[in-house]
């Protein structure tokens, strides 16, 4: 992987989620694929029937009903009693878990470089602007929203939010940067992946719907995290596999430098390896790389998550509106 520069740092909520992508998002929502039924009033409509101001349907008295649910007006015409009943809201928990560890800081390409007018974000940008992008439209639809970050050295966590006012302090969250060491060249210790799983799993409440941003580039074996992922099963729970275009097709990195005798150092361990970049190192790669997304998507499979492979070339705009939707993320 290249480390180059993209584009600025984001400072604004603008940055990370435009106005006029707003605009085409507020008839949207998550999805989950259970229903949960919470503690709070929310807006999002379950199958169950209950005490709520939304008539659903009738059926016939039976002794003990609440006789306040009677419908007096149809005991009028048919002598019959019927009790009123009523759809009843469901209160979700929207948790996004985002990696920023250092494999994370990488893939950002200038717009020039990359072939198109628009820079390709880093990686870490990428999982902040869908983070903000998700985080709006459960804030949106009054759903609460709880947002970990991992695989840093100090991971931090957003205290449950609810509302559309919401939406400035969730942007803050995401856009502050934590003290990095003065000299850059020293390795930034990763937490292991089980490790914010575990986190994640312990800090959730209730029911809901985790989402989990990270290139899935862990050293670590990724099964026991997402085991803590599925641990109780009263999360449905989807993991998002961002990646640049670079590790998606490292040919794309060969006009950046990336041929012949060079020395590339992983961003996890900091381990150097010089290597000779031809056509069978690069099949060597290809595979290697289809079995670990193979592995990814499996492991999320026999768990009952939703998996998606994301190319951070691609505008969140269409990540949202096409990737998501196919997915039944949003909907």
């Amino acid at each position: 992987m290249l480390i180059t520069q993209g584009e600025p740092q984001p400072t604004r909520l603008e940055d990370l989620l435009p106005p006029e992508l707003a605009a085409r998002l507020d008839r949207l929502d998550v999805l989950s694929r259970k229903v949960f039924a919470g503690k709070l009033p929310g807006e999002r409509r379950s199958k169950r029937r209950g005490q709520s101001v939304e008539f659903d349907d009738y059926r016939q008295y039976t002794p003990g009903d609440d006789l306040r649910h009677v419908d007096w007006n149809v005991f009028a015409r048919l002598d019959r009693f019927f009790v009123k009943l009523f759809r009843e809201d469901e209160d979700l928990v929207v948790h996004l878990a985002v990696d920023l560890s250092p494999s994370m800081q990488g893939g950002a390409v200038p717009g020039s470089s990359a072939g198109t007018d628009r820079p390709v974000p880093s990686k870490a940008l990428f999982a902040k602007r869908l983070a903000m992008t998700l985080g709006y439209l459960a804030l949106v639809n009054q759903n609460r929203v709880v947002v970990e970050i991992f695989g840093d050295s100090q991971p931090r966590r957003l205290a449950p939010i609810r509302g559309r006012r919401q939406t400035d302090r969730l942007a803050a969250f995401l856009l502050a940067e934590p003290d990095r060491p003065e000299d850059p060249t020293r390795h930034q210790q990763a937490e292991p992946f089980d490790a914010s799983m575990r986190r994640l799993a312990n800090a959730r409440k209730g029911n809901g719907l985790a989402v989990v941003l990270s290139d899935f580039l862990a050293q670590d074996d990724l099964e026991p995290g997402l085991n803590y992922l599925h641990a109780g099963q009263s999360f449905d729970a989807a993991c998002l596999q961002i990646l640049s275009p670079g590790e998606l097709d490292p040919e794309t990195e060969m006009p950046r430098g990336l041929r012949g005798d060079v020395r590339l150092t992983d961003a996890e361990s900091a381990r150097a390896a010089e290597v000779t970049v031809g056509r069978a190192l690069l099949d060597r790669y290809h595979k290697r790389l289809n079995a670990h997304l193979d592995r990814v998507a499996e492991l999320c499979r026999i768990r009952g998550f939703r998996h998606a492979v994301l190319n951070t070339q691609t505008p969140i705009e269409d990540v949202v509106l096409d990737a998501l939707r196919r997915h039944h993320l949003v909907g």
